[in-house]
């Protein structure tokens, strides 16, 4: 392939992907933005390029789910609601918290203690195991390690508007972009996430997991079957981000709380599966 730049961020650093009408899908290491180059061949015989419209059309939506699921999932939340879980105390304040010092003006500043608290706190949600990122940040110093965290966090919420955030998200899981890289995992990084969109996300912090990951939820609660995630299409963050999205909507406003409305999921996906049909 001739030797181009990127047309946002002028960086040869780039590689392509051939796409099935002949393109190359050509991607920025840089700055993750993409574009197609070459000419089209057309052939009837073989599938369309998938964009991330494309793909984000094909993800299955809250019509899929089938009425009587629908019926069984309503007669749950009723159930739920009925001896609802009184919300954490903590919550409230320590979102206040980690709010003011993700946003723009407060991120450069954040202190390293709050980020390595951050990392290991279970209020919201607890993003599992941390010994790793502690050895790390022990073995790197607080300072250099809380730089790396605050350059993770600021190319998630911050980073280029030419990416989207669920690619910024994949390229922080894959470890494509700055930051620090046992910081850049899905459930931290799906942690900030919560803390800043409080009313948008989830605080399942997993595409995939065996007893409380997001692709499971769809199956057990709402009998959707979700795509596994690929390096190329169905990527992680675009899952995580979508499947999100679904069941945020799925739950709807009758648990307006996504604390509340995470606990009715966890908790509908272990009650007697509806019967097919």
């Amino acid at each position: 392939m001739a030797l181009i730049a990127c047309p946002n961020c002028s960086s040869e650093d780039i590689n392509g992907t051939p796409q099935a009408d002949s393109r190359l899908l050509i991607h920025c290491n840089d700055c993750g933005t993409e574009w197609l180059r070459g000419e089209v061949r057309r052939d009837p015989g073989r599938p369309a390029v998938q964009t991330i419209d494309s793909l984000r059309a094909d993800f299955p939506t809250a019509t899929a789910v089938r009425h009587e699921i629908r019926d069984r999932v309503a007669l749950l939340q009723a159930e739920f609601l009925l001896d609802r879980p009184e919300p954490d105390p903590e919550v409230a304040g320590y979102r206040d918290r980690y709010q003011e010092l993700f946003s723009r003006d407060g991120l450069p500043t954040a202190p390293a203690e709050d980020l390595l608290h951050f990392a290991n706190s279970s209020t919201i949600a607890s993003p599992g195991n941390m010994s790793g990122l502690n050895r790390t940040w022990k073995t790197q110093g607080p300072d250099t390690a809380a730089q790396k965290v605050r350059e993770s966090i600021g190319y998630l919420l911050h980073g280029p508007e030419t990416v989207p955030l669920e690619d910024r998200l994949t390229r922080l899981i894959d470890g494509k972009a700055v930051g620090f890289p046992s910081f850049n995992k899905e459930p931290l990084l799906t942690k900030v996430l919560c803390v800043v969109e409080p009313d948008r996300w989830l605080p399942v912090l997993r595409y995939s997991a065996p007893t409380d990951g997001k692709k499971e939820i769809a199956k057990l609660v709402f009998d959707l079957d979700l795509p596994p995630a690929a390096k190329t299409t169905w990527t992680i963050g675009r899952l995580a981000t979508w499947s999100n999205d679904l069941l945020r909507s799925l739950v709807g406003n009758d648990i307006p709380d996504l604390q509340q409305a995470t606990r009715f999921l966890l908790w509908a996906s272990n009650q007697p599966v509806a019967s097919r049909t």
